[in-house]
């Protein structure tokens, strides 16, 4: 009798310890699959005059590689350069706080043109993805200035500024792939995005990035960047292994299009 009731004792404890452990299991598996799901995420950004649904197709492209969001930036049409671009930038932090708090393990900047000029000057200024991905980069605001394209502008926002003006409202034409339109927008606004040695000037920002991530700069053979090469900002960015230069056979309109598996393979193999 003493053996019997000792035997049925450790049985339900068994039987027990076998229950716990499957419902640990099953609660833990579906952990582990979110995990395995949240593994990357991009903050994707749309070029000048552009729109999150401009760079949409490349984005859900990338999605089996990626978690995706395109985000409205304000170089949009809709926008019109609305805010400076440090608050440009702060957009974009947020975007990649959010992705953090739902327990993505890497946050990748991705852009094209301006875009991809944000994703340099985001990491100049902020510092805290785990990499970027520039597509055929534009907004060249040096260029610009020395070519006497919206220079007027440049300077009289300069003066504003300096004069405790930064709130006039000021006209410039605004560049982009050959085509110029004049926008309107604040003093402080203006400077902000086409100082020639500002946030926008790619270089300087690109030797500027706070910690060393894998970035991949995708160019095409027909993009007025192109001859510029990786001398231009690529190579001014701090090396790392992960690290490419792509270059596709593409203008600067259709290389995101032309690249995206290639950039798909490109962040499946990080390290």
């Amino acid at each position: 009798m003493i053996f019997d009731r000792i035997n049925r004792r450790f049985l339900w404890q068994a039987t027990a310890l076998v229950a716990a452990a499957l419902l640990w299991l099953c609660a833990a598996s579906p952990a582990r699959a979110q995990a395995a799901d949240k593994a990357c995420a991009v903050v994707l950004m749309h070029g000048k005059w552009g729109n999150p649904q401009a760079i949409g197709f490349f984005g859900r492209r990338l999605e089996p590689a990626c978690t995706v969001k395109s985000i409205d930036m304000p170089w949009s049409a809709r926008r019109g350069y609305d805010v400076p671009y440090p608050q440009a930038l702060e957009q974009i932090a947020d975007e990649v706080r959010q992705f953090r708090a739902q327990g993505f393990q890497r946050v990748l900047l991705a852009g094209h043109s301006f875009g991809a000029n944000a994703a340099l000057a985001y990491m100049a200024q902020h510092g805290d993805a785990d990499g970027v991905i520039a597509l055929a980069p534009g907004h060249s605001p040096a260029f610009t200035y020395r070519r006497g394209i919206g220079r007027e502008a440049v300077d009289e926002a300069r003066a504003k500024v300096a004069a405790g003006e930064g709130a006039a409202m000021l006209t410039m034409a605004d560049l982009n792939q050959g085509q110029t339109r004049n926008v309107r927008m604040r003093a402080d606004v203006l400077l902000s995005y086409f100082d020639p040695e500002g946030l926008g000037h790619m270089p300087g920002t690109a030797e500027r990035f706070k910690k060393a991530v894998p970035f991949l700069w995708v160019i095409g053979t027909q993009d007025p960047l192109y001859p510029a090469g990786e001398a231009f900002a690529y190579a001014k960015a701090p090396p790392h292994p992960a690290s490419r230069y792509l270059v596709v056979e593409a203008g600067h309109v259709n290389t995101p299009d032309v690249a995206v598996e290639q950039v798909k393979g490109w962040i499946a193999g990080l390290p």
